[in-house]
This record gives structure tokens, C-alpha cells and sequence, in this order.
């Protein structure tokens, strides 16, 4: 009885210290800041359909195509996004710059503890959408993973349980996963902090074909962090061949744990291709884009919102992630009702418009939808699903109330689109709150009426000098990294050929034979 109750604990410390290993940063909250200048219980196999999908939307039947590994775990949608960009970028280099980038890229992304891990780690997305609406259970794991015990506790039932399975994952062949032997990939890329350590181990066992821990490992290893504002040190492991962060404080923070200066590269986080910024543009200084881009976002506009079917009216657009977390029910109720009510003042004689985005959350888009919602004449209302393009729905609005996931940060900066935060994840959300404040282009408010109260305040403040949402959307656009996905792709891409010719260069050489005397 007393064994089954110790490996019951080993397997819930364990469980709360994986799901727990995010980014934590303490939080200071400001509402303004200054203007800145410029599964099932045993192993799966389901990777093997959703491999093949993504080989696929390569695009490429080359068999000499360069190959990446990109692993991952859908606790939350960021770290799919960020892998699905990578692969995009990839196959538009190609497209667009043969000269420079000849080889295609497939990309082999995985979802290594759902696909591969056994029970309890093919468990953990389901957790963490459980965990994700209650933040203080989030909040207790979190504390729990983070402790020395934990930290040492995860690694070590980690590495004896999930070795073999996903040592099975990373020798398979991207070109053909539903065969044996052929080739493993020529890179492996983690954008996530549990892809990190014991991943790594078992490339230099492939490597060497022996021990995990001994030197000798050749295929390239890169890290790309997708937190913002602060990550957990597991993010960063010194052995990694390259690790690119978003930001300044991960930059330090990659510093703390050792990591060597020289692998070090911030160029911001990977996103969605049509946040990225492509053709004369990338050639413009800092200060001049930044003009154009508002300039040009004022023209545009109107001509976005017209396409959309939106009204060309003041705009604000509530989102609550892919999955439509963050109490966006009551958001929407409370700034619905605020901007009802300063739309039919006498003192006013402007109209607005509330564009509410519920992502694969049905329960919500029908709270909000007629006959269940019946919303007032004198406010336009959308309500809508899930979107694929979001970058429209984000340029055709004025503010933007959303839970601190970075990547929707990241995007709103790149669109100058002012935030209001509305809840974070304690410990990896957390430190997003002070990088949207302290680059001045946002602010948190944790309540439903502080929300309605913050855009009545923003929208009043368009009609008085020194505006406050022209202030924000111009900080937005000097935090912006539009170029960000397609930086790391080509350093990616450099890295991997280089690869590829070392090792043509070694079969070319000679063998060397030594001669007895």
C-alpha cells in the first residue's frame, strides 16, 4: 500500500512539475506609461497522420529536401502557431529566394507527449485546459514544479519513463514516419520549455550510439523560446546549439542559466504569416517604418473593415485565444453595455462597434449571439468563431481586450494596435503584463467594468490633444518585430545547409587507413 502511494506521488508531483514549467517574472501592473522612442493510456501513435499533413503542406516531393524536427505540446495554441510559422517561413524562402535558400525544408512538427509519451504525460493538454480556467489550481502546480524537489523529481521520472518512447520519436525518418529506419532529421528544434533537456540527451545518444550524457552529439540543436515577457529556466540549457528569445529579458534570463553569449540571437517570437512584413518595407529604418506603418494603417482601415463587413465605426475587438478562455462572456457584456451607453448620450453623437472573436469556445458565441443576447440599435455587434485572419480583424479595430498570451501581444504590437489585458496564467502569462505596460502600448485590467471603463476613457481621449490610443498605437509599432519569423528561418536555413555541406564534404574525403609498422 505504501508503494502504490509513493508512485501515486511521484506521478502527481511529477504531472504538477511538467505542466507547471512556465514563465514566471514578478508582475508590476501600471495602467498607463510614457511615450517611448523609436489520448488514450498507453503510448500513442497518432503522430503519424498529423506528420504526414504537415509534410505535406511543405509542399515538396524533393528526397533530397533538408529535414527539422519541431517539437512541441499543445498546452495552449501558441506553441503550434509558432511551429506552423517556421514551417511557412521555410517553404517561402525557397519560393521567393532560391538563389540563397535551393534546398526545400520539411518540417516534422510533434507534439512529442501526446503522440509518444505514456500515461500520465499523453494527459497533459487536457490538464492544462483544465488547470487554464482555474488559475488557482494553475497557480498551485505551478509553485510546485518550481521547487528544487520538483525540478529534480520531473527530470528524473521523465527521463526513466519517456526515454525510450521518445528516443522512438526522434529516430524516425520526417519523409517517412509511417516506416522504419531511412534517415533522421538533419536539425531539431524545441518551442517549448519541456522539449528541452531530455530531448537533447537523447540526440547525443542517436549521435554516438551510446550513453546520453557523453560528448560527440552533431546534429544541431536550437531552442526558440515563444514566452515574451519571462520564461522559466527551463527554457535554457547550455548544450543547445543555438537559442533564439524575443526580448531583453529573456536574453538575460538565457544569460542567467549560462547559456554562451554567442548562441544568443533576439529577434522576437515566431508568428503568423500575415503578420509578417515583406518587400520594400524590410529595408526601412526603424522610425520611418513606424511613420509609414501608421500612416498606412489609417488608409487601410476602412478599406479592411469594408471587407470584412464591419462598419466603419470605432472599434473594439475582444478575443479570448483559440480555445475562448478568459471570462470573454462578461467582458463582452460589460463593454457592450458601456459602449451602448455612450452611444445613445446626448453629449455624444458617436456610434461604436464590438467585435468579439470565441475562437472554438461555442458555449460562449452562443451567450452572446441573438436569441440569447439581444444587443441595443446604437452599437454594431459581431460575433464571431474561430478565425484565420486575424491579422484583418486586428488592423480593421482601435483596441483590443485579450488575455496576455504573447503571441496575440506579439501581433497586436506589429498591427500598432493598443492593448487592455484582461487576465494572465500565474507564472506563464504573468510577465507578459509588464511588457505591454512598460513598452507603453497597454494596460491590465483584471475586471469586467475596469475593462468598460478603461475603453470609455481611451475613446474619450480621441477627441483631445495628445490622444492616448495615438500614443499606444505609435509604442506598438517601435515594440514591433514583424520581421522576427522569416530572421530565425534564415538562420535556421544557414545553419541547416551548412550542415548538409559538412557532411557531403566528409564523403567526399578520403578514408584514412592506418598502416601497421
Amino acid at each position: 500500500m505504501q508503494g502504490r502511494t509513493t508512485s501515486a506521488t511521484i506521478w502527481i508531483i511529477s504531472l504538477a512539475s511538467a505542466l507547471a514549467f512556465q514563465t514566471s517574472s514578478p508582475t508590476t501592473i501600471r495602467l498607463h506609461a510614457a511615450v517611448r522612442t523609436p489520448s488514450s493510456f498507453v503510448t500513442s501513435k497518432q503522430p503519424i497522420a498529423a506528420a504526414a499533413s504537415a509534410l505535406q503542406a511543405a509542399s515538396t516531393d524533393d528526397k533530397d529536401a533538408a529535414t527539422i524536427q519541431i517539437l512541441m505540446s499543445d498546452t495552449g495554441g501558441g506553441h503550434r502557431a509558432s511551429a506552423n510559422a517556421l514551417r511557412d517561413a521555410f517553404n517561402v524562402l525557397h519560393e521567393t529566394d532560391p538563389a540563397r535558400f535551393p534546398l526545400p525544408i520539411r518540417c516534422d512538427i510533434v507534439d512529442i507527449y501526446t503522440d509518444y509519451g505514456p500515461w500520465p504525460y499523453n494527459m497533459y493538454v487536457p490538464a492544462y485546459k483544465i488547470m487554464a480556467e482555474y488559475s488557482f489550481l494553475w497557480k498551485w502546480f505551478y509553485e510546485t514544479g518550481a521547487t528544487p524537489l520538483g525540478l529534480w523529481l520531473y527530470d528524473l521520472v521523465l527521463e526513466l519513463i519517456c526515454f525510450g518512447p521518445f528516443k522512438e520519436c526522434m529516430a524516425r525518418d520526417p519523409a517517412n514516419v509511417d516506416g522504419r529506419g531511412g534517415r533522421r532529421a538533419d536539425m531539431v528544434v524545441s518551442v517549448h520549455p519541456l522539449c528541452q533537456d531530455l530531448p537533447l540527451k537523447i540526440l547525443t545518444s542517436l549521435d554516438t550510439g551510446g550513453a546520453s550524457r557523453k560528448e560527440g552529439r552533431e546534429t544541431p540543436f536550437v531552442t526558440v523560446v515563444t514566452d515574451l515577457g519571462g520564461a522559466h529556466p527551463s527554457w535554457f540549457n547550455r548544450g543547445v546549439d543555438r537559442c533564439f528569445v524575443p526580448s531583453d529579458v529573456l536574453r538575460n534570463a538565457a544569460l542567467a542559466r549560462n547559456v554562451e553569449a554567442s548562441k544568443i540571437v533576439q529577434y522576437g517570437l515566431p508568428i503568423r504569416r500575415g503578420f509578417w512584413r515583406f518587400g520594400s518595407d524590410s529595408d526601412i529604418p526603424g522610425g520611418a517604418i513606424v511613420e509609414r506603418t501608421k500612416a498606412r494603417a489609417e488608409m487601410d482601415r476602412s478599406a479592411i473593415r469594408e471587407r470584412l463587413g464591419l462598419s466603419d465605426l470605432p472599434t473594439v475587438l475582444i478575443v479570448g485565444g483559440g480555445d475562448g478562455m478568459g471570462g470573454i462572456v462578461s467582458q463582452a457584456r460589460a463593454v457592450g453595455e458601456r459602449l451602448q451607453k455612450l452611444a445613445s448620450s446626448s453629449s455624444s453623437s458617436s456610434s461604436y462597434q464590438m467585435v468579439v472573436v470565441c475562437g472554438n469556445n461555442k458555449s460562449a458565441q452562443t451567450a452572446l449571439s441573438p436569441p440569447q443576447m439581444k444587443w441595443g440599435g446604437d452599437i454594431d455587434v459581431r460575433v464571431q468563431g474561430f478565425v484565420n485572419n486575424m491579422d484583418d480583424f486586428m488592423r480593421a479595430s482601435d483596441i483590443l481586450v485579450t488575455k496576455a498570451g504573447p503571441g496575440t501581444i506579439a501581433e497586436a504590437s506589429i498591427c500598432g494596435l493598443p492593448c487592455i489585458l484582461s487576465s494572465f496564467l500565474p507564472g506563464q502569462e504573468e510577465g507578459n503584463v509588464p511588457y505591454v505596460v512598460d513598452n507603453g502600448f497597454g494596460c491590465y485590467q483584471g475586471s469586467p467594468e475596469g475593462i468598460a471603463d478603461t475603453v470609455e476613457e481611451w475613446f474619450a481621449s480621441t477627441r483631445a490633444e495628445g490622444s492616448i490610443l495615438e500614443r499606444m498605437r505609435h509604442n506598438a509599432l517601435i515594440a514591433a518585430r514583424p520581421d522576427a519569423t522569416l530572421d530565425i528561418a534564415k538562420d535556421l536555413a544557414d545553419m541547416l545547409y551548412a550542415r548538409r555541406e559538412e557532411l557531403k564534404k566528409r564523403e567526399k574525403a578520403p578514408a584514412v587507413v592506418a598502416v601497421a609498422a
